[in-house]
């Protein structure tokens, strides 16, 4: 009887070491899978947030005129491509050749600064960091990842605004697909999950668009007031790049201090204080209203995951890190923690 019994705990024990190793196996190829198509998520997730923004702009033509929902989800998604083409066709001509000056007036800007450094202490000291071989190598390498993308820039945006257009025109056969994967007893809960996620990135891209277009408008008046070619073009990538929290306002900058830098340091400076007031601005009142709004993200915590995603992603994983922040906190508010009476 012992050793029959005996028998039947070694089978049970052999029978656990399977399962357990059936199921690393199985987490280690699920992680491998994620690894490789990580991007194709993000790409995914990008036209989810063009969706969010039709649908929040045809709720508000709707909600003004009272026509059908059909109707309404047409105009936002036309007005908003006519809008984007109609501002590129009127200024474009001019953006693509402040865009062209940027391109050839850079390089002897960078020359003028270096010739500007030489000779002070500092100015050699500068010069030798970033000038070094390892500096040049670590640019390089960075560039190389934030530029990197899954099909190419035009090939992602293509694919990122059909699949907005698509999710725009029937939201209700996407969520319910995966609403109708968990189980019967879950269904109402992960519905309440699905608006929830929808109200909060809403927030968020409304308070997103606010923040871009006040940059944009501050820091063209402020560069045309201090008279710095090329105005319209930088003040765009400065809209632009205010997207990407910590990291946008840095990265705009740099070409700015440089046209600046063109003219004399006492503007280059000036063209500093500018971003810092613009900031200063954008991070005290925009960021506080939008917060008021929103899921209140710790700063440490948006630094963090967009090191992470950039680093594991490139260019995508900076761009997305926010609202993928946004969504990550509502589910942990809504599945881990608990509820508040």
């Amino acid at each position: 009887m012992n050793e029959h019994q005996n028998n039947g705990d070694g089978y049970s024990y052999i029978k656990k070491v399977w399962i357990t190793t059936g199921i690393v196996a199985f987490t280690a190829i699920l992680l491998l899978l994620l690894e490789a198509t990580f991007n194709v998520f993000l790409l995914i997730f990008a036209g989810i947030l063009i969706a969010v923004f039709f649908r929040g702009l045809t709720g508000f033509i709707q909600r003004y005129t009272g026509w059908h929902e059909k109707l309404c989800v047409g105009i936002a998604i036309f007005s908003s491509l006519a809008l984007i083409v109609g501002f590129f066709w009127l200024i474009g001509a001019q953006i693509q050749k402040q865009v062209a000056e940027l391109i050839e007036v850079l390089p002897r800007t960078v020359e003028s600064a270096r010739s500007r450094l030489e000779g002070t202490p500092v100015g050699d000291k500068i010069i030798d960091r970033v000038a070094s071989d390892q500096s040049v190598k670590d640019l390089q390498t960075f560039a190389g990842g934030f530029f990197r993308s899954t099909f190419g820039v035009f090939g992602d945006l293509y694919v990122v605004l059909f699949i907005g257009i698509f999710l725009t025109v029937a939201p209700s056969v996407y969520v319910n697909g995966v609403v109708e994967l968990i189980p019967a007893k879950g269904q109402e809960k992960a519905t309440r999950i699905f608006r929830e996620l929808g109200e909060q990135l809403r927030n968020w891209l409304k308070g997103t668009l606010m923040s871009m277009s006040v940059v944009f408008v501050f820091s063209a008046i402020g560069l045309a007031i201090l008279g710095v070619p090329l105005w319209l073009v930088l003040a765009l990538l400065a809209g632009l790049l205010s997207f990407i929290p910590n990291f946008g306002p840095i990265l705009s900058l740099i070409p700015a201090v440089l046209v600046g830098f063109m003219q004399s340091p006492q503007t280059a400076l000036w063209v500093i204080g500018l971003y810092m007031l613009i900031q200063f601005i954008e991070s005290n009142f925009i960021t506080t209203l939008i917060q008021q709004r929103m899921v209140n993200m710790p700063p440490a915590l948006i630094i963090s995951a967009q090191m992470i995603l950039g680093a594991l992603t490139g260019s995508w994983g900076l761009i997305l890190s926010t609202p993928l922040t946004v969504v990550v906190m509502v589910l942990i508010r809504q599945l881990y923690l608990p509820v508040k009476d």
